[in-house]
């Protein structure tokens, strides 16, 4: 059972900030116009939520949590269908779980957003074989070679610090390990 509180307060301004600076990423490298690609990611809000519709306008009277679920929906495209990202990347809510998850599940770099290696938060040890693992009970991040590598020499709290991180490292379902490749019991 999951339980989850809605964040009544107005959308912010840095969530439209970063809603553009996607969409400017998507049309660097579809070509659709910026106009149109924000009517296609509100229209999929408006089919994915059974009718309600989303405006991030200064005036806008959608919640926080509502633009955090166009936003997600934002994310999850970048990642489906491997859009380049420049301006929106250091913009991105790199401190929640939909986007650790994404990155997890493509392989992207939490940090830089090259591919990555699976990084576990809680340390696996020496001498143990990592294939006979259940890492369903572990958390993890996505780190490319050189932030892996990091991550383990200053450790947890200083690399969170440095990269202005409020959490890292996911519990991850068996089915999405198994369907990256990341060995171990189920």
């Amino acid at each position: 059972m999951e339980l989850q509180f809605a964040d009544p307060r107005r959308a912010r301004p840095k969530q439209r900030a970063l809603f553009f600076a996607l969409l400017q990423d998507i049309w660097r490298w579809s070509g659709e116009p910026v106009d149109w690609l924000k009517e296609y990611f509100y229209a999929r809000y408006t089919i994915r939520t059974q009718g309600d519709e989303i405006s991030l306008a200064n005036d806008t009277s959608n919640s926080v949590t509502e633009a955090r679920y166009l936003l997600d929906d934002v994310v999850k495209f970048i990642f489906e269908y491997d859009v380049p990202i420049r301006s929106g990347y250091m913009l991105l809510p790199r401190d929640e779980s939909s986007f650790q998850y994404q990155c997890i599940k493509h392989r992207k770099c939490l940090i830089c957003g090259r591919h990555a290696d699976i990084n576990h938060i809680d340390e696996v040890g020496m001498g143990r074989n990592r294939n006979h693992l259940d890492h369903t009970k572990a958390r993890l991040s996505a780190l490319c070679r050189e932030h892996h590598q990091e991550f383990h020499q200053i450790g947890y709290q200083a690399f969170c610090s440095k990269y202005k991180l409020t959490g890292m490292g996911i519990k991850v379902d068996a089915d999405t390990l198994k369907s990256i490749g990341l060995q171990g019991h189920y």
